[in-house]
């Protein structure tokens, strides 16, 4: 059988010649349908509406993300970190004073004065001053050593004060009336105190007798809220007396262990405070003779020398038995604490140096002597 003829070039051009079994052309790619295809899943995991039990690897930046804890510092760590602008500006003022080689009289009356402008009194600075003269007037005398007379003689003078708070078993509820000028920190200062009660295991109730501002009453009812404390409150203008006397009542019936009584602090109506916490202590007496047990007065440190009249004002007005000093963290002026303790010997029962709830710490006398004169402390002097 003979083989067809290939048709030429041109037949094959213009279709012309004889026609010829065509040859298989390629095949042509489909155009893809317009329905998607669904992907069937694999057989080995379930579908994607179902994710596997098996847990994905983390992204690299996801796991990135999560930075190592820092390790928290220690409490006088951060008792120097709050008092540093009372430290530094003190160390500056004394490197200033004390320029020459050897010790006289001039340089000595500006160390004294040094001293007295860091709010730490008279008496201590008078101390200070003899210490230093004692036996040195042939030498010089550096800034070092001086900081550490300075740190003796604070710790010395506030030791005996040092008494965190501690509330009366035999007391049940233990009534603390909390007082002091509006805007010391005094409702901040109840919450975290209430805090740190209820970390030992102590069911604390918190009263809102600070009638007259209605900030007062919805800040210590979200203090409550966050330490978990109950809150006895009224509409504000309401009695303060008949709110604490509620209180103590509910806190009697269900044996709660501390009653703490916020009250207002309006010092320009000083006669008209006076009869407000008097009233309020009557009606608590009728309830339980010894209350309150304590009342503790809530100190601003950026007052200064103002703290003073404070603490003699309340003092007189409240009968205080015990203080709490607040915002040493923002002021150069945390030597008013060792001027208040000299003039009043109140006990001191706290320090706060910061905004967090753990921010109120009980008193250190030895700690806040060595931060406030900027002496390294003893554990990490020996490190």
């Amino acid at each position: 059988m003979s083989e067809a003829k290939k048709p030429s070039f041109v037949e094959r051009l213009f279709g012309g010649g004889t026609p010829s079994t065509p040859e298989p052309s390629p095949l042509k790619k489909e155009p893809p349908s317009k329905e998607p295809v669904r992907k069937e899943p694999p057989r080995d995991r379930p579908a994607e509406d179902e994710p596997p039990d098996r847990k994905r690897p983390p992204k690299r930046a996801e796991a990135n993300q999560a930075a190592p804890e820092q390790p928290k510092r220690s409490w006088f760590a951060e008792l120097r970190k709050g008092l540093a602008r009372s430290s530094s500006a003190l160390s500056d003022n004394l490197a200033s004073a004390l320029t020459k080689r050897k010790l006289d009289e001039e340089t000595l009356d500006q160390l004294e004065e040094v001293l007295i402008k860091a709010d730490l009194g008279v008496a201590m600075a008078g101390r200070i001053r003899d210490a230093i003269a004692n036996g040195r007037y042939d030498r010089g005398v550096s800034p070092e050593a001086v900081r550490a007379v300075l740190a003796a003689e604070v710790a010395r003078v506030l030791e005996p004060l040092a008494h965190p708070f501690v509330p009366d078993q035999a007391a049940r509820p233990h009534v603390v009336l909390m007082v002091g000028v509006n805007g010391t920190g005094k409702t901040t200062t109840i919450g975290k105190l209430a805090h740190h009660l209820k970390a030992q295991g102590l069911s604390v109730m918190l009263a809102a007798g600070d009638t007259f501002r209605a900030a007062a009453i919805d800040q210590l009812k979200v203090w409550g809220g966050r330490v978990g404390a109950e809150v006895v409150a009224k509409d504000v203008g309401a009695d303060p007396a008949g709110v604490a006397y509620d209180a103590l009542a509910r806190a009697r019936d269900e044996g709660t262990d501390v009653l703490l009584i916020d009250t207002a602090g309006r010092l320009q109506n000083k006669s008209d405070l006076m009869a407000e916490l008097a009233k309020i202590v009557r009606v608590l007496k009728k309830l339980d003779e010894a209350a309150p047990h304590s009342v503790i007065l809530v100190l601003d440190a950026t007052t200064g020398q103002n703290a003073l009249n404070q603490v003699q004002i309340f003092k007189e007005i409240a009968g205080v038995t015990s203080l709490v000093v607040t915002k040493l963290d923002g002021t150069a002026r945390g030597g008013i604490l060792v001027a208040i303790a000299e003039r009043f010997k109140l006990p001191i029962n706290a320090i706060g140096i910061g905004e967090g709830i753990d921010d109120l710490e009980p008193f250190d006398a030895h700690a806040f002597a060595r931060a406030i004169a900027g002496v390294e402390n003893e554990n990490e002097a020996a490190a």
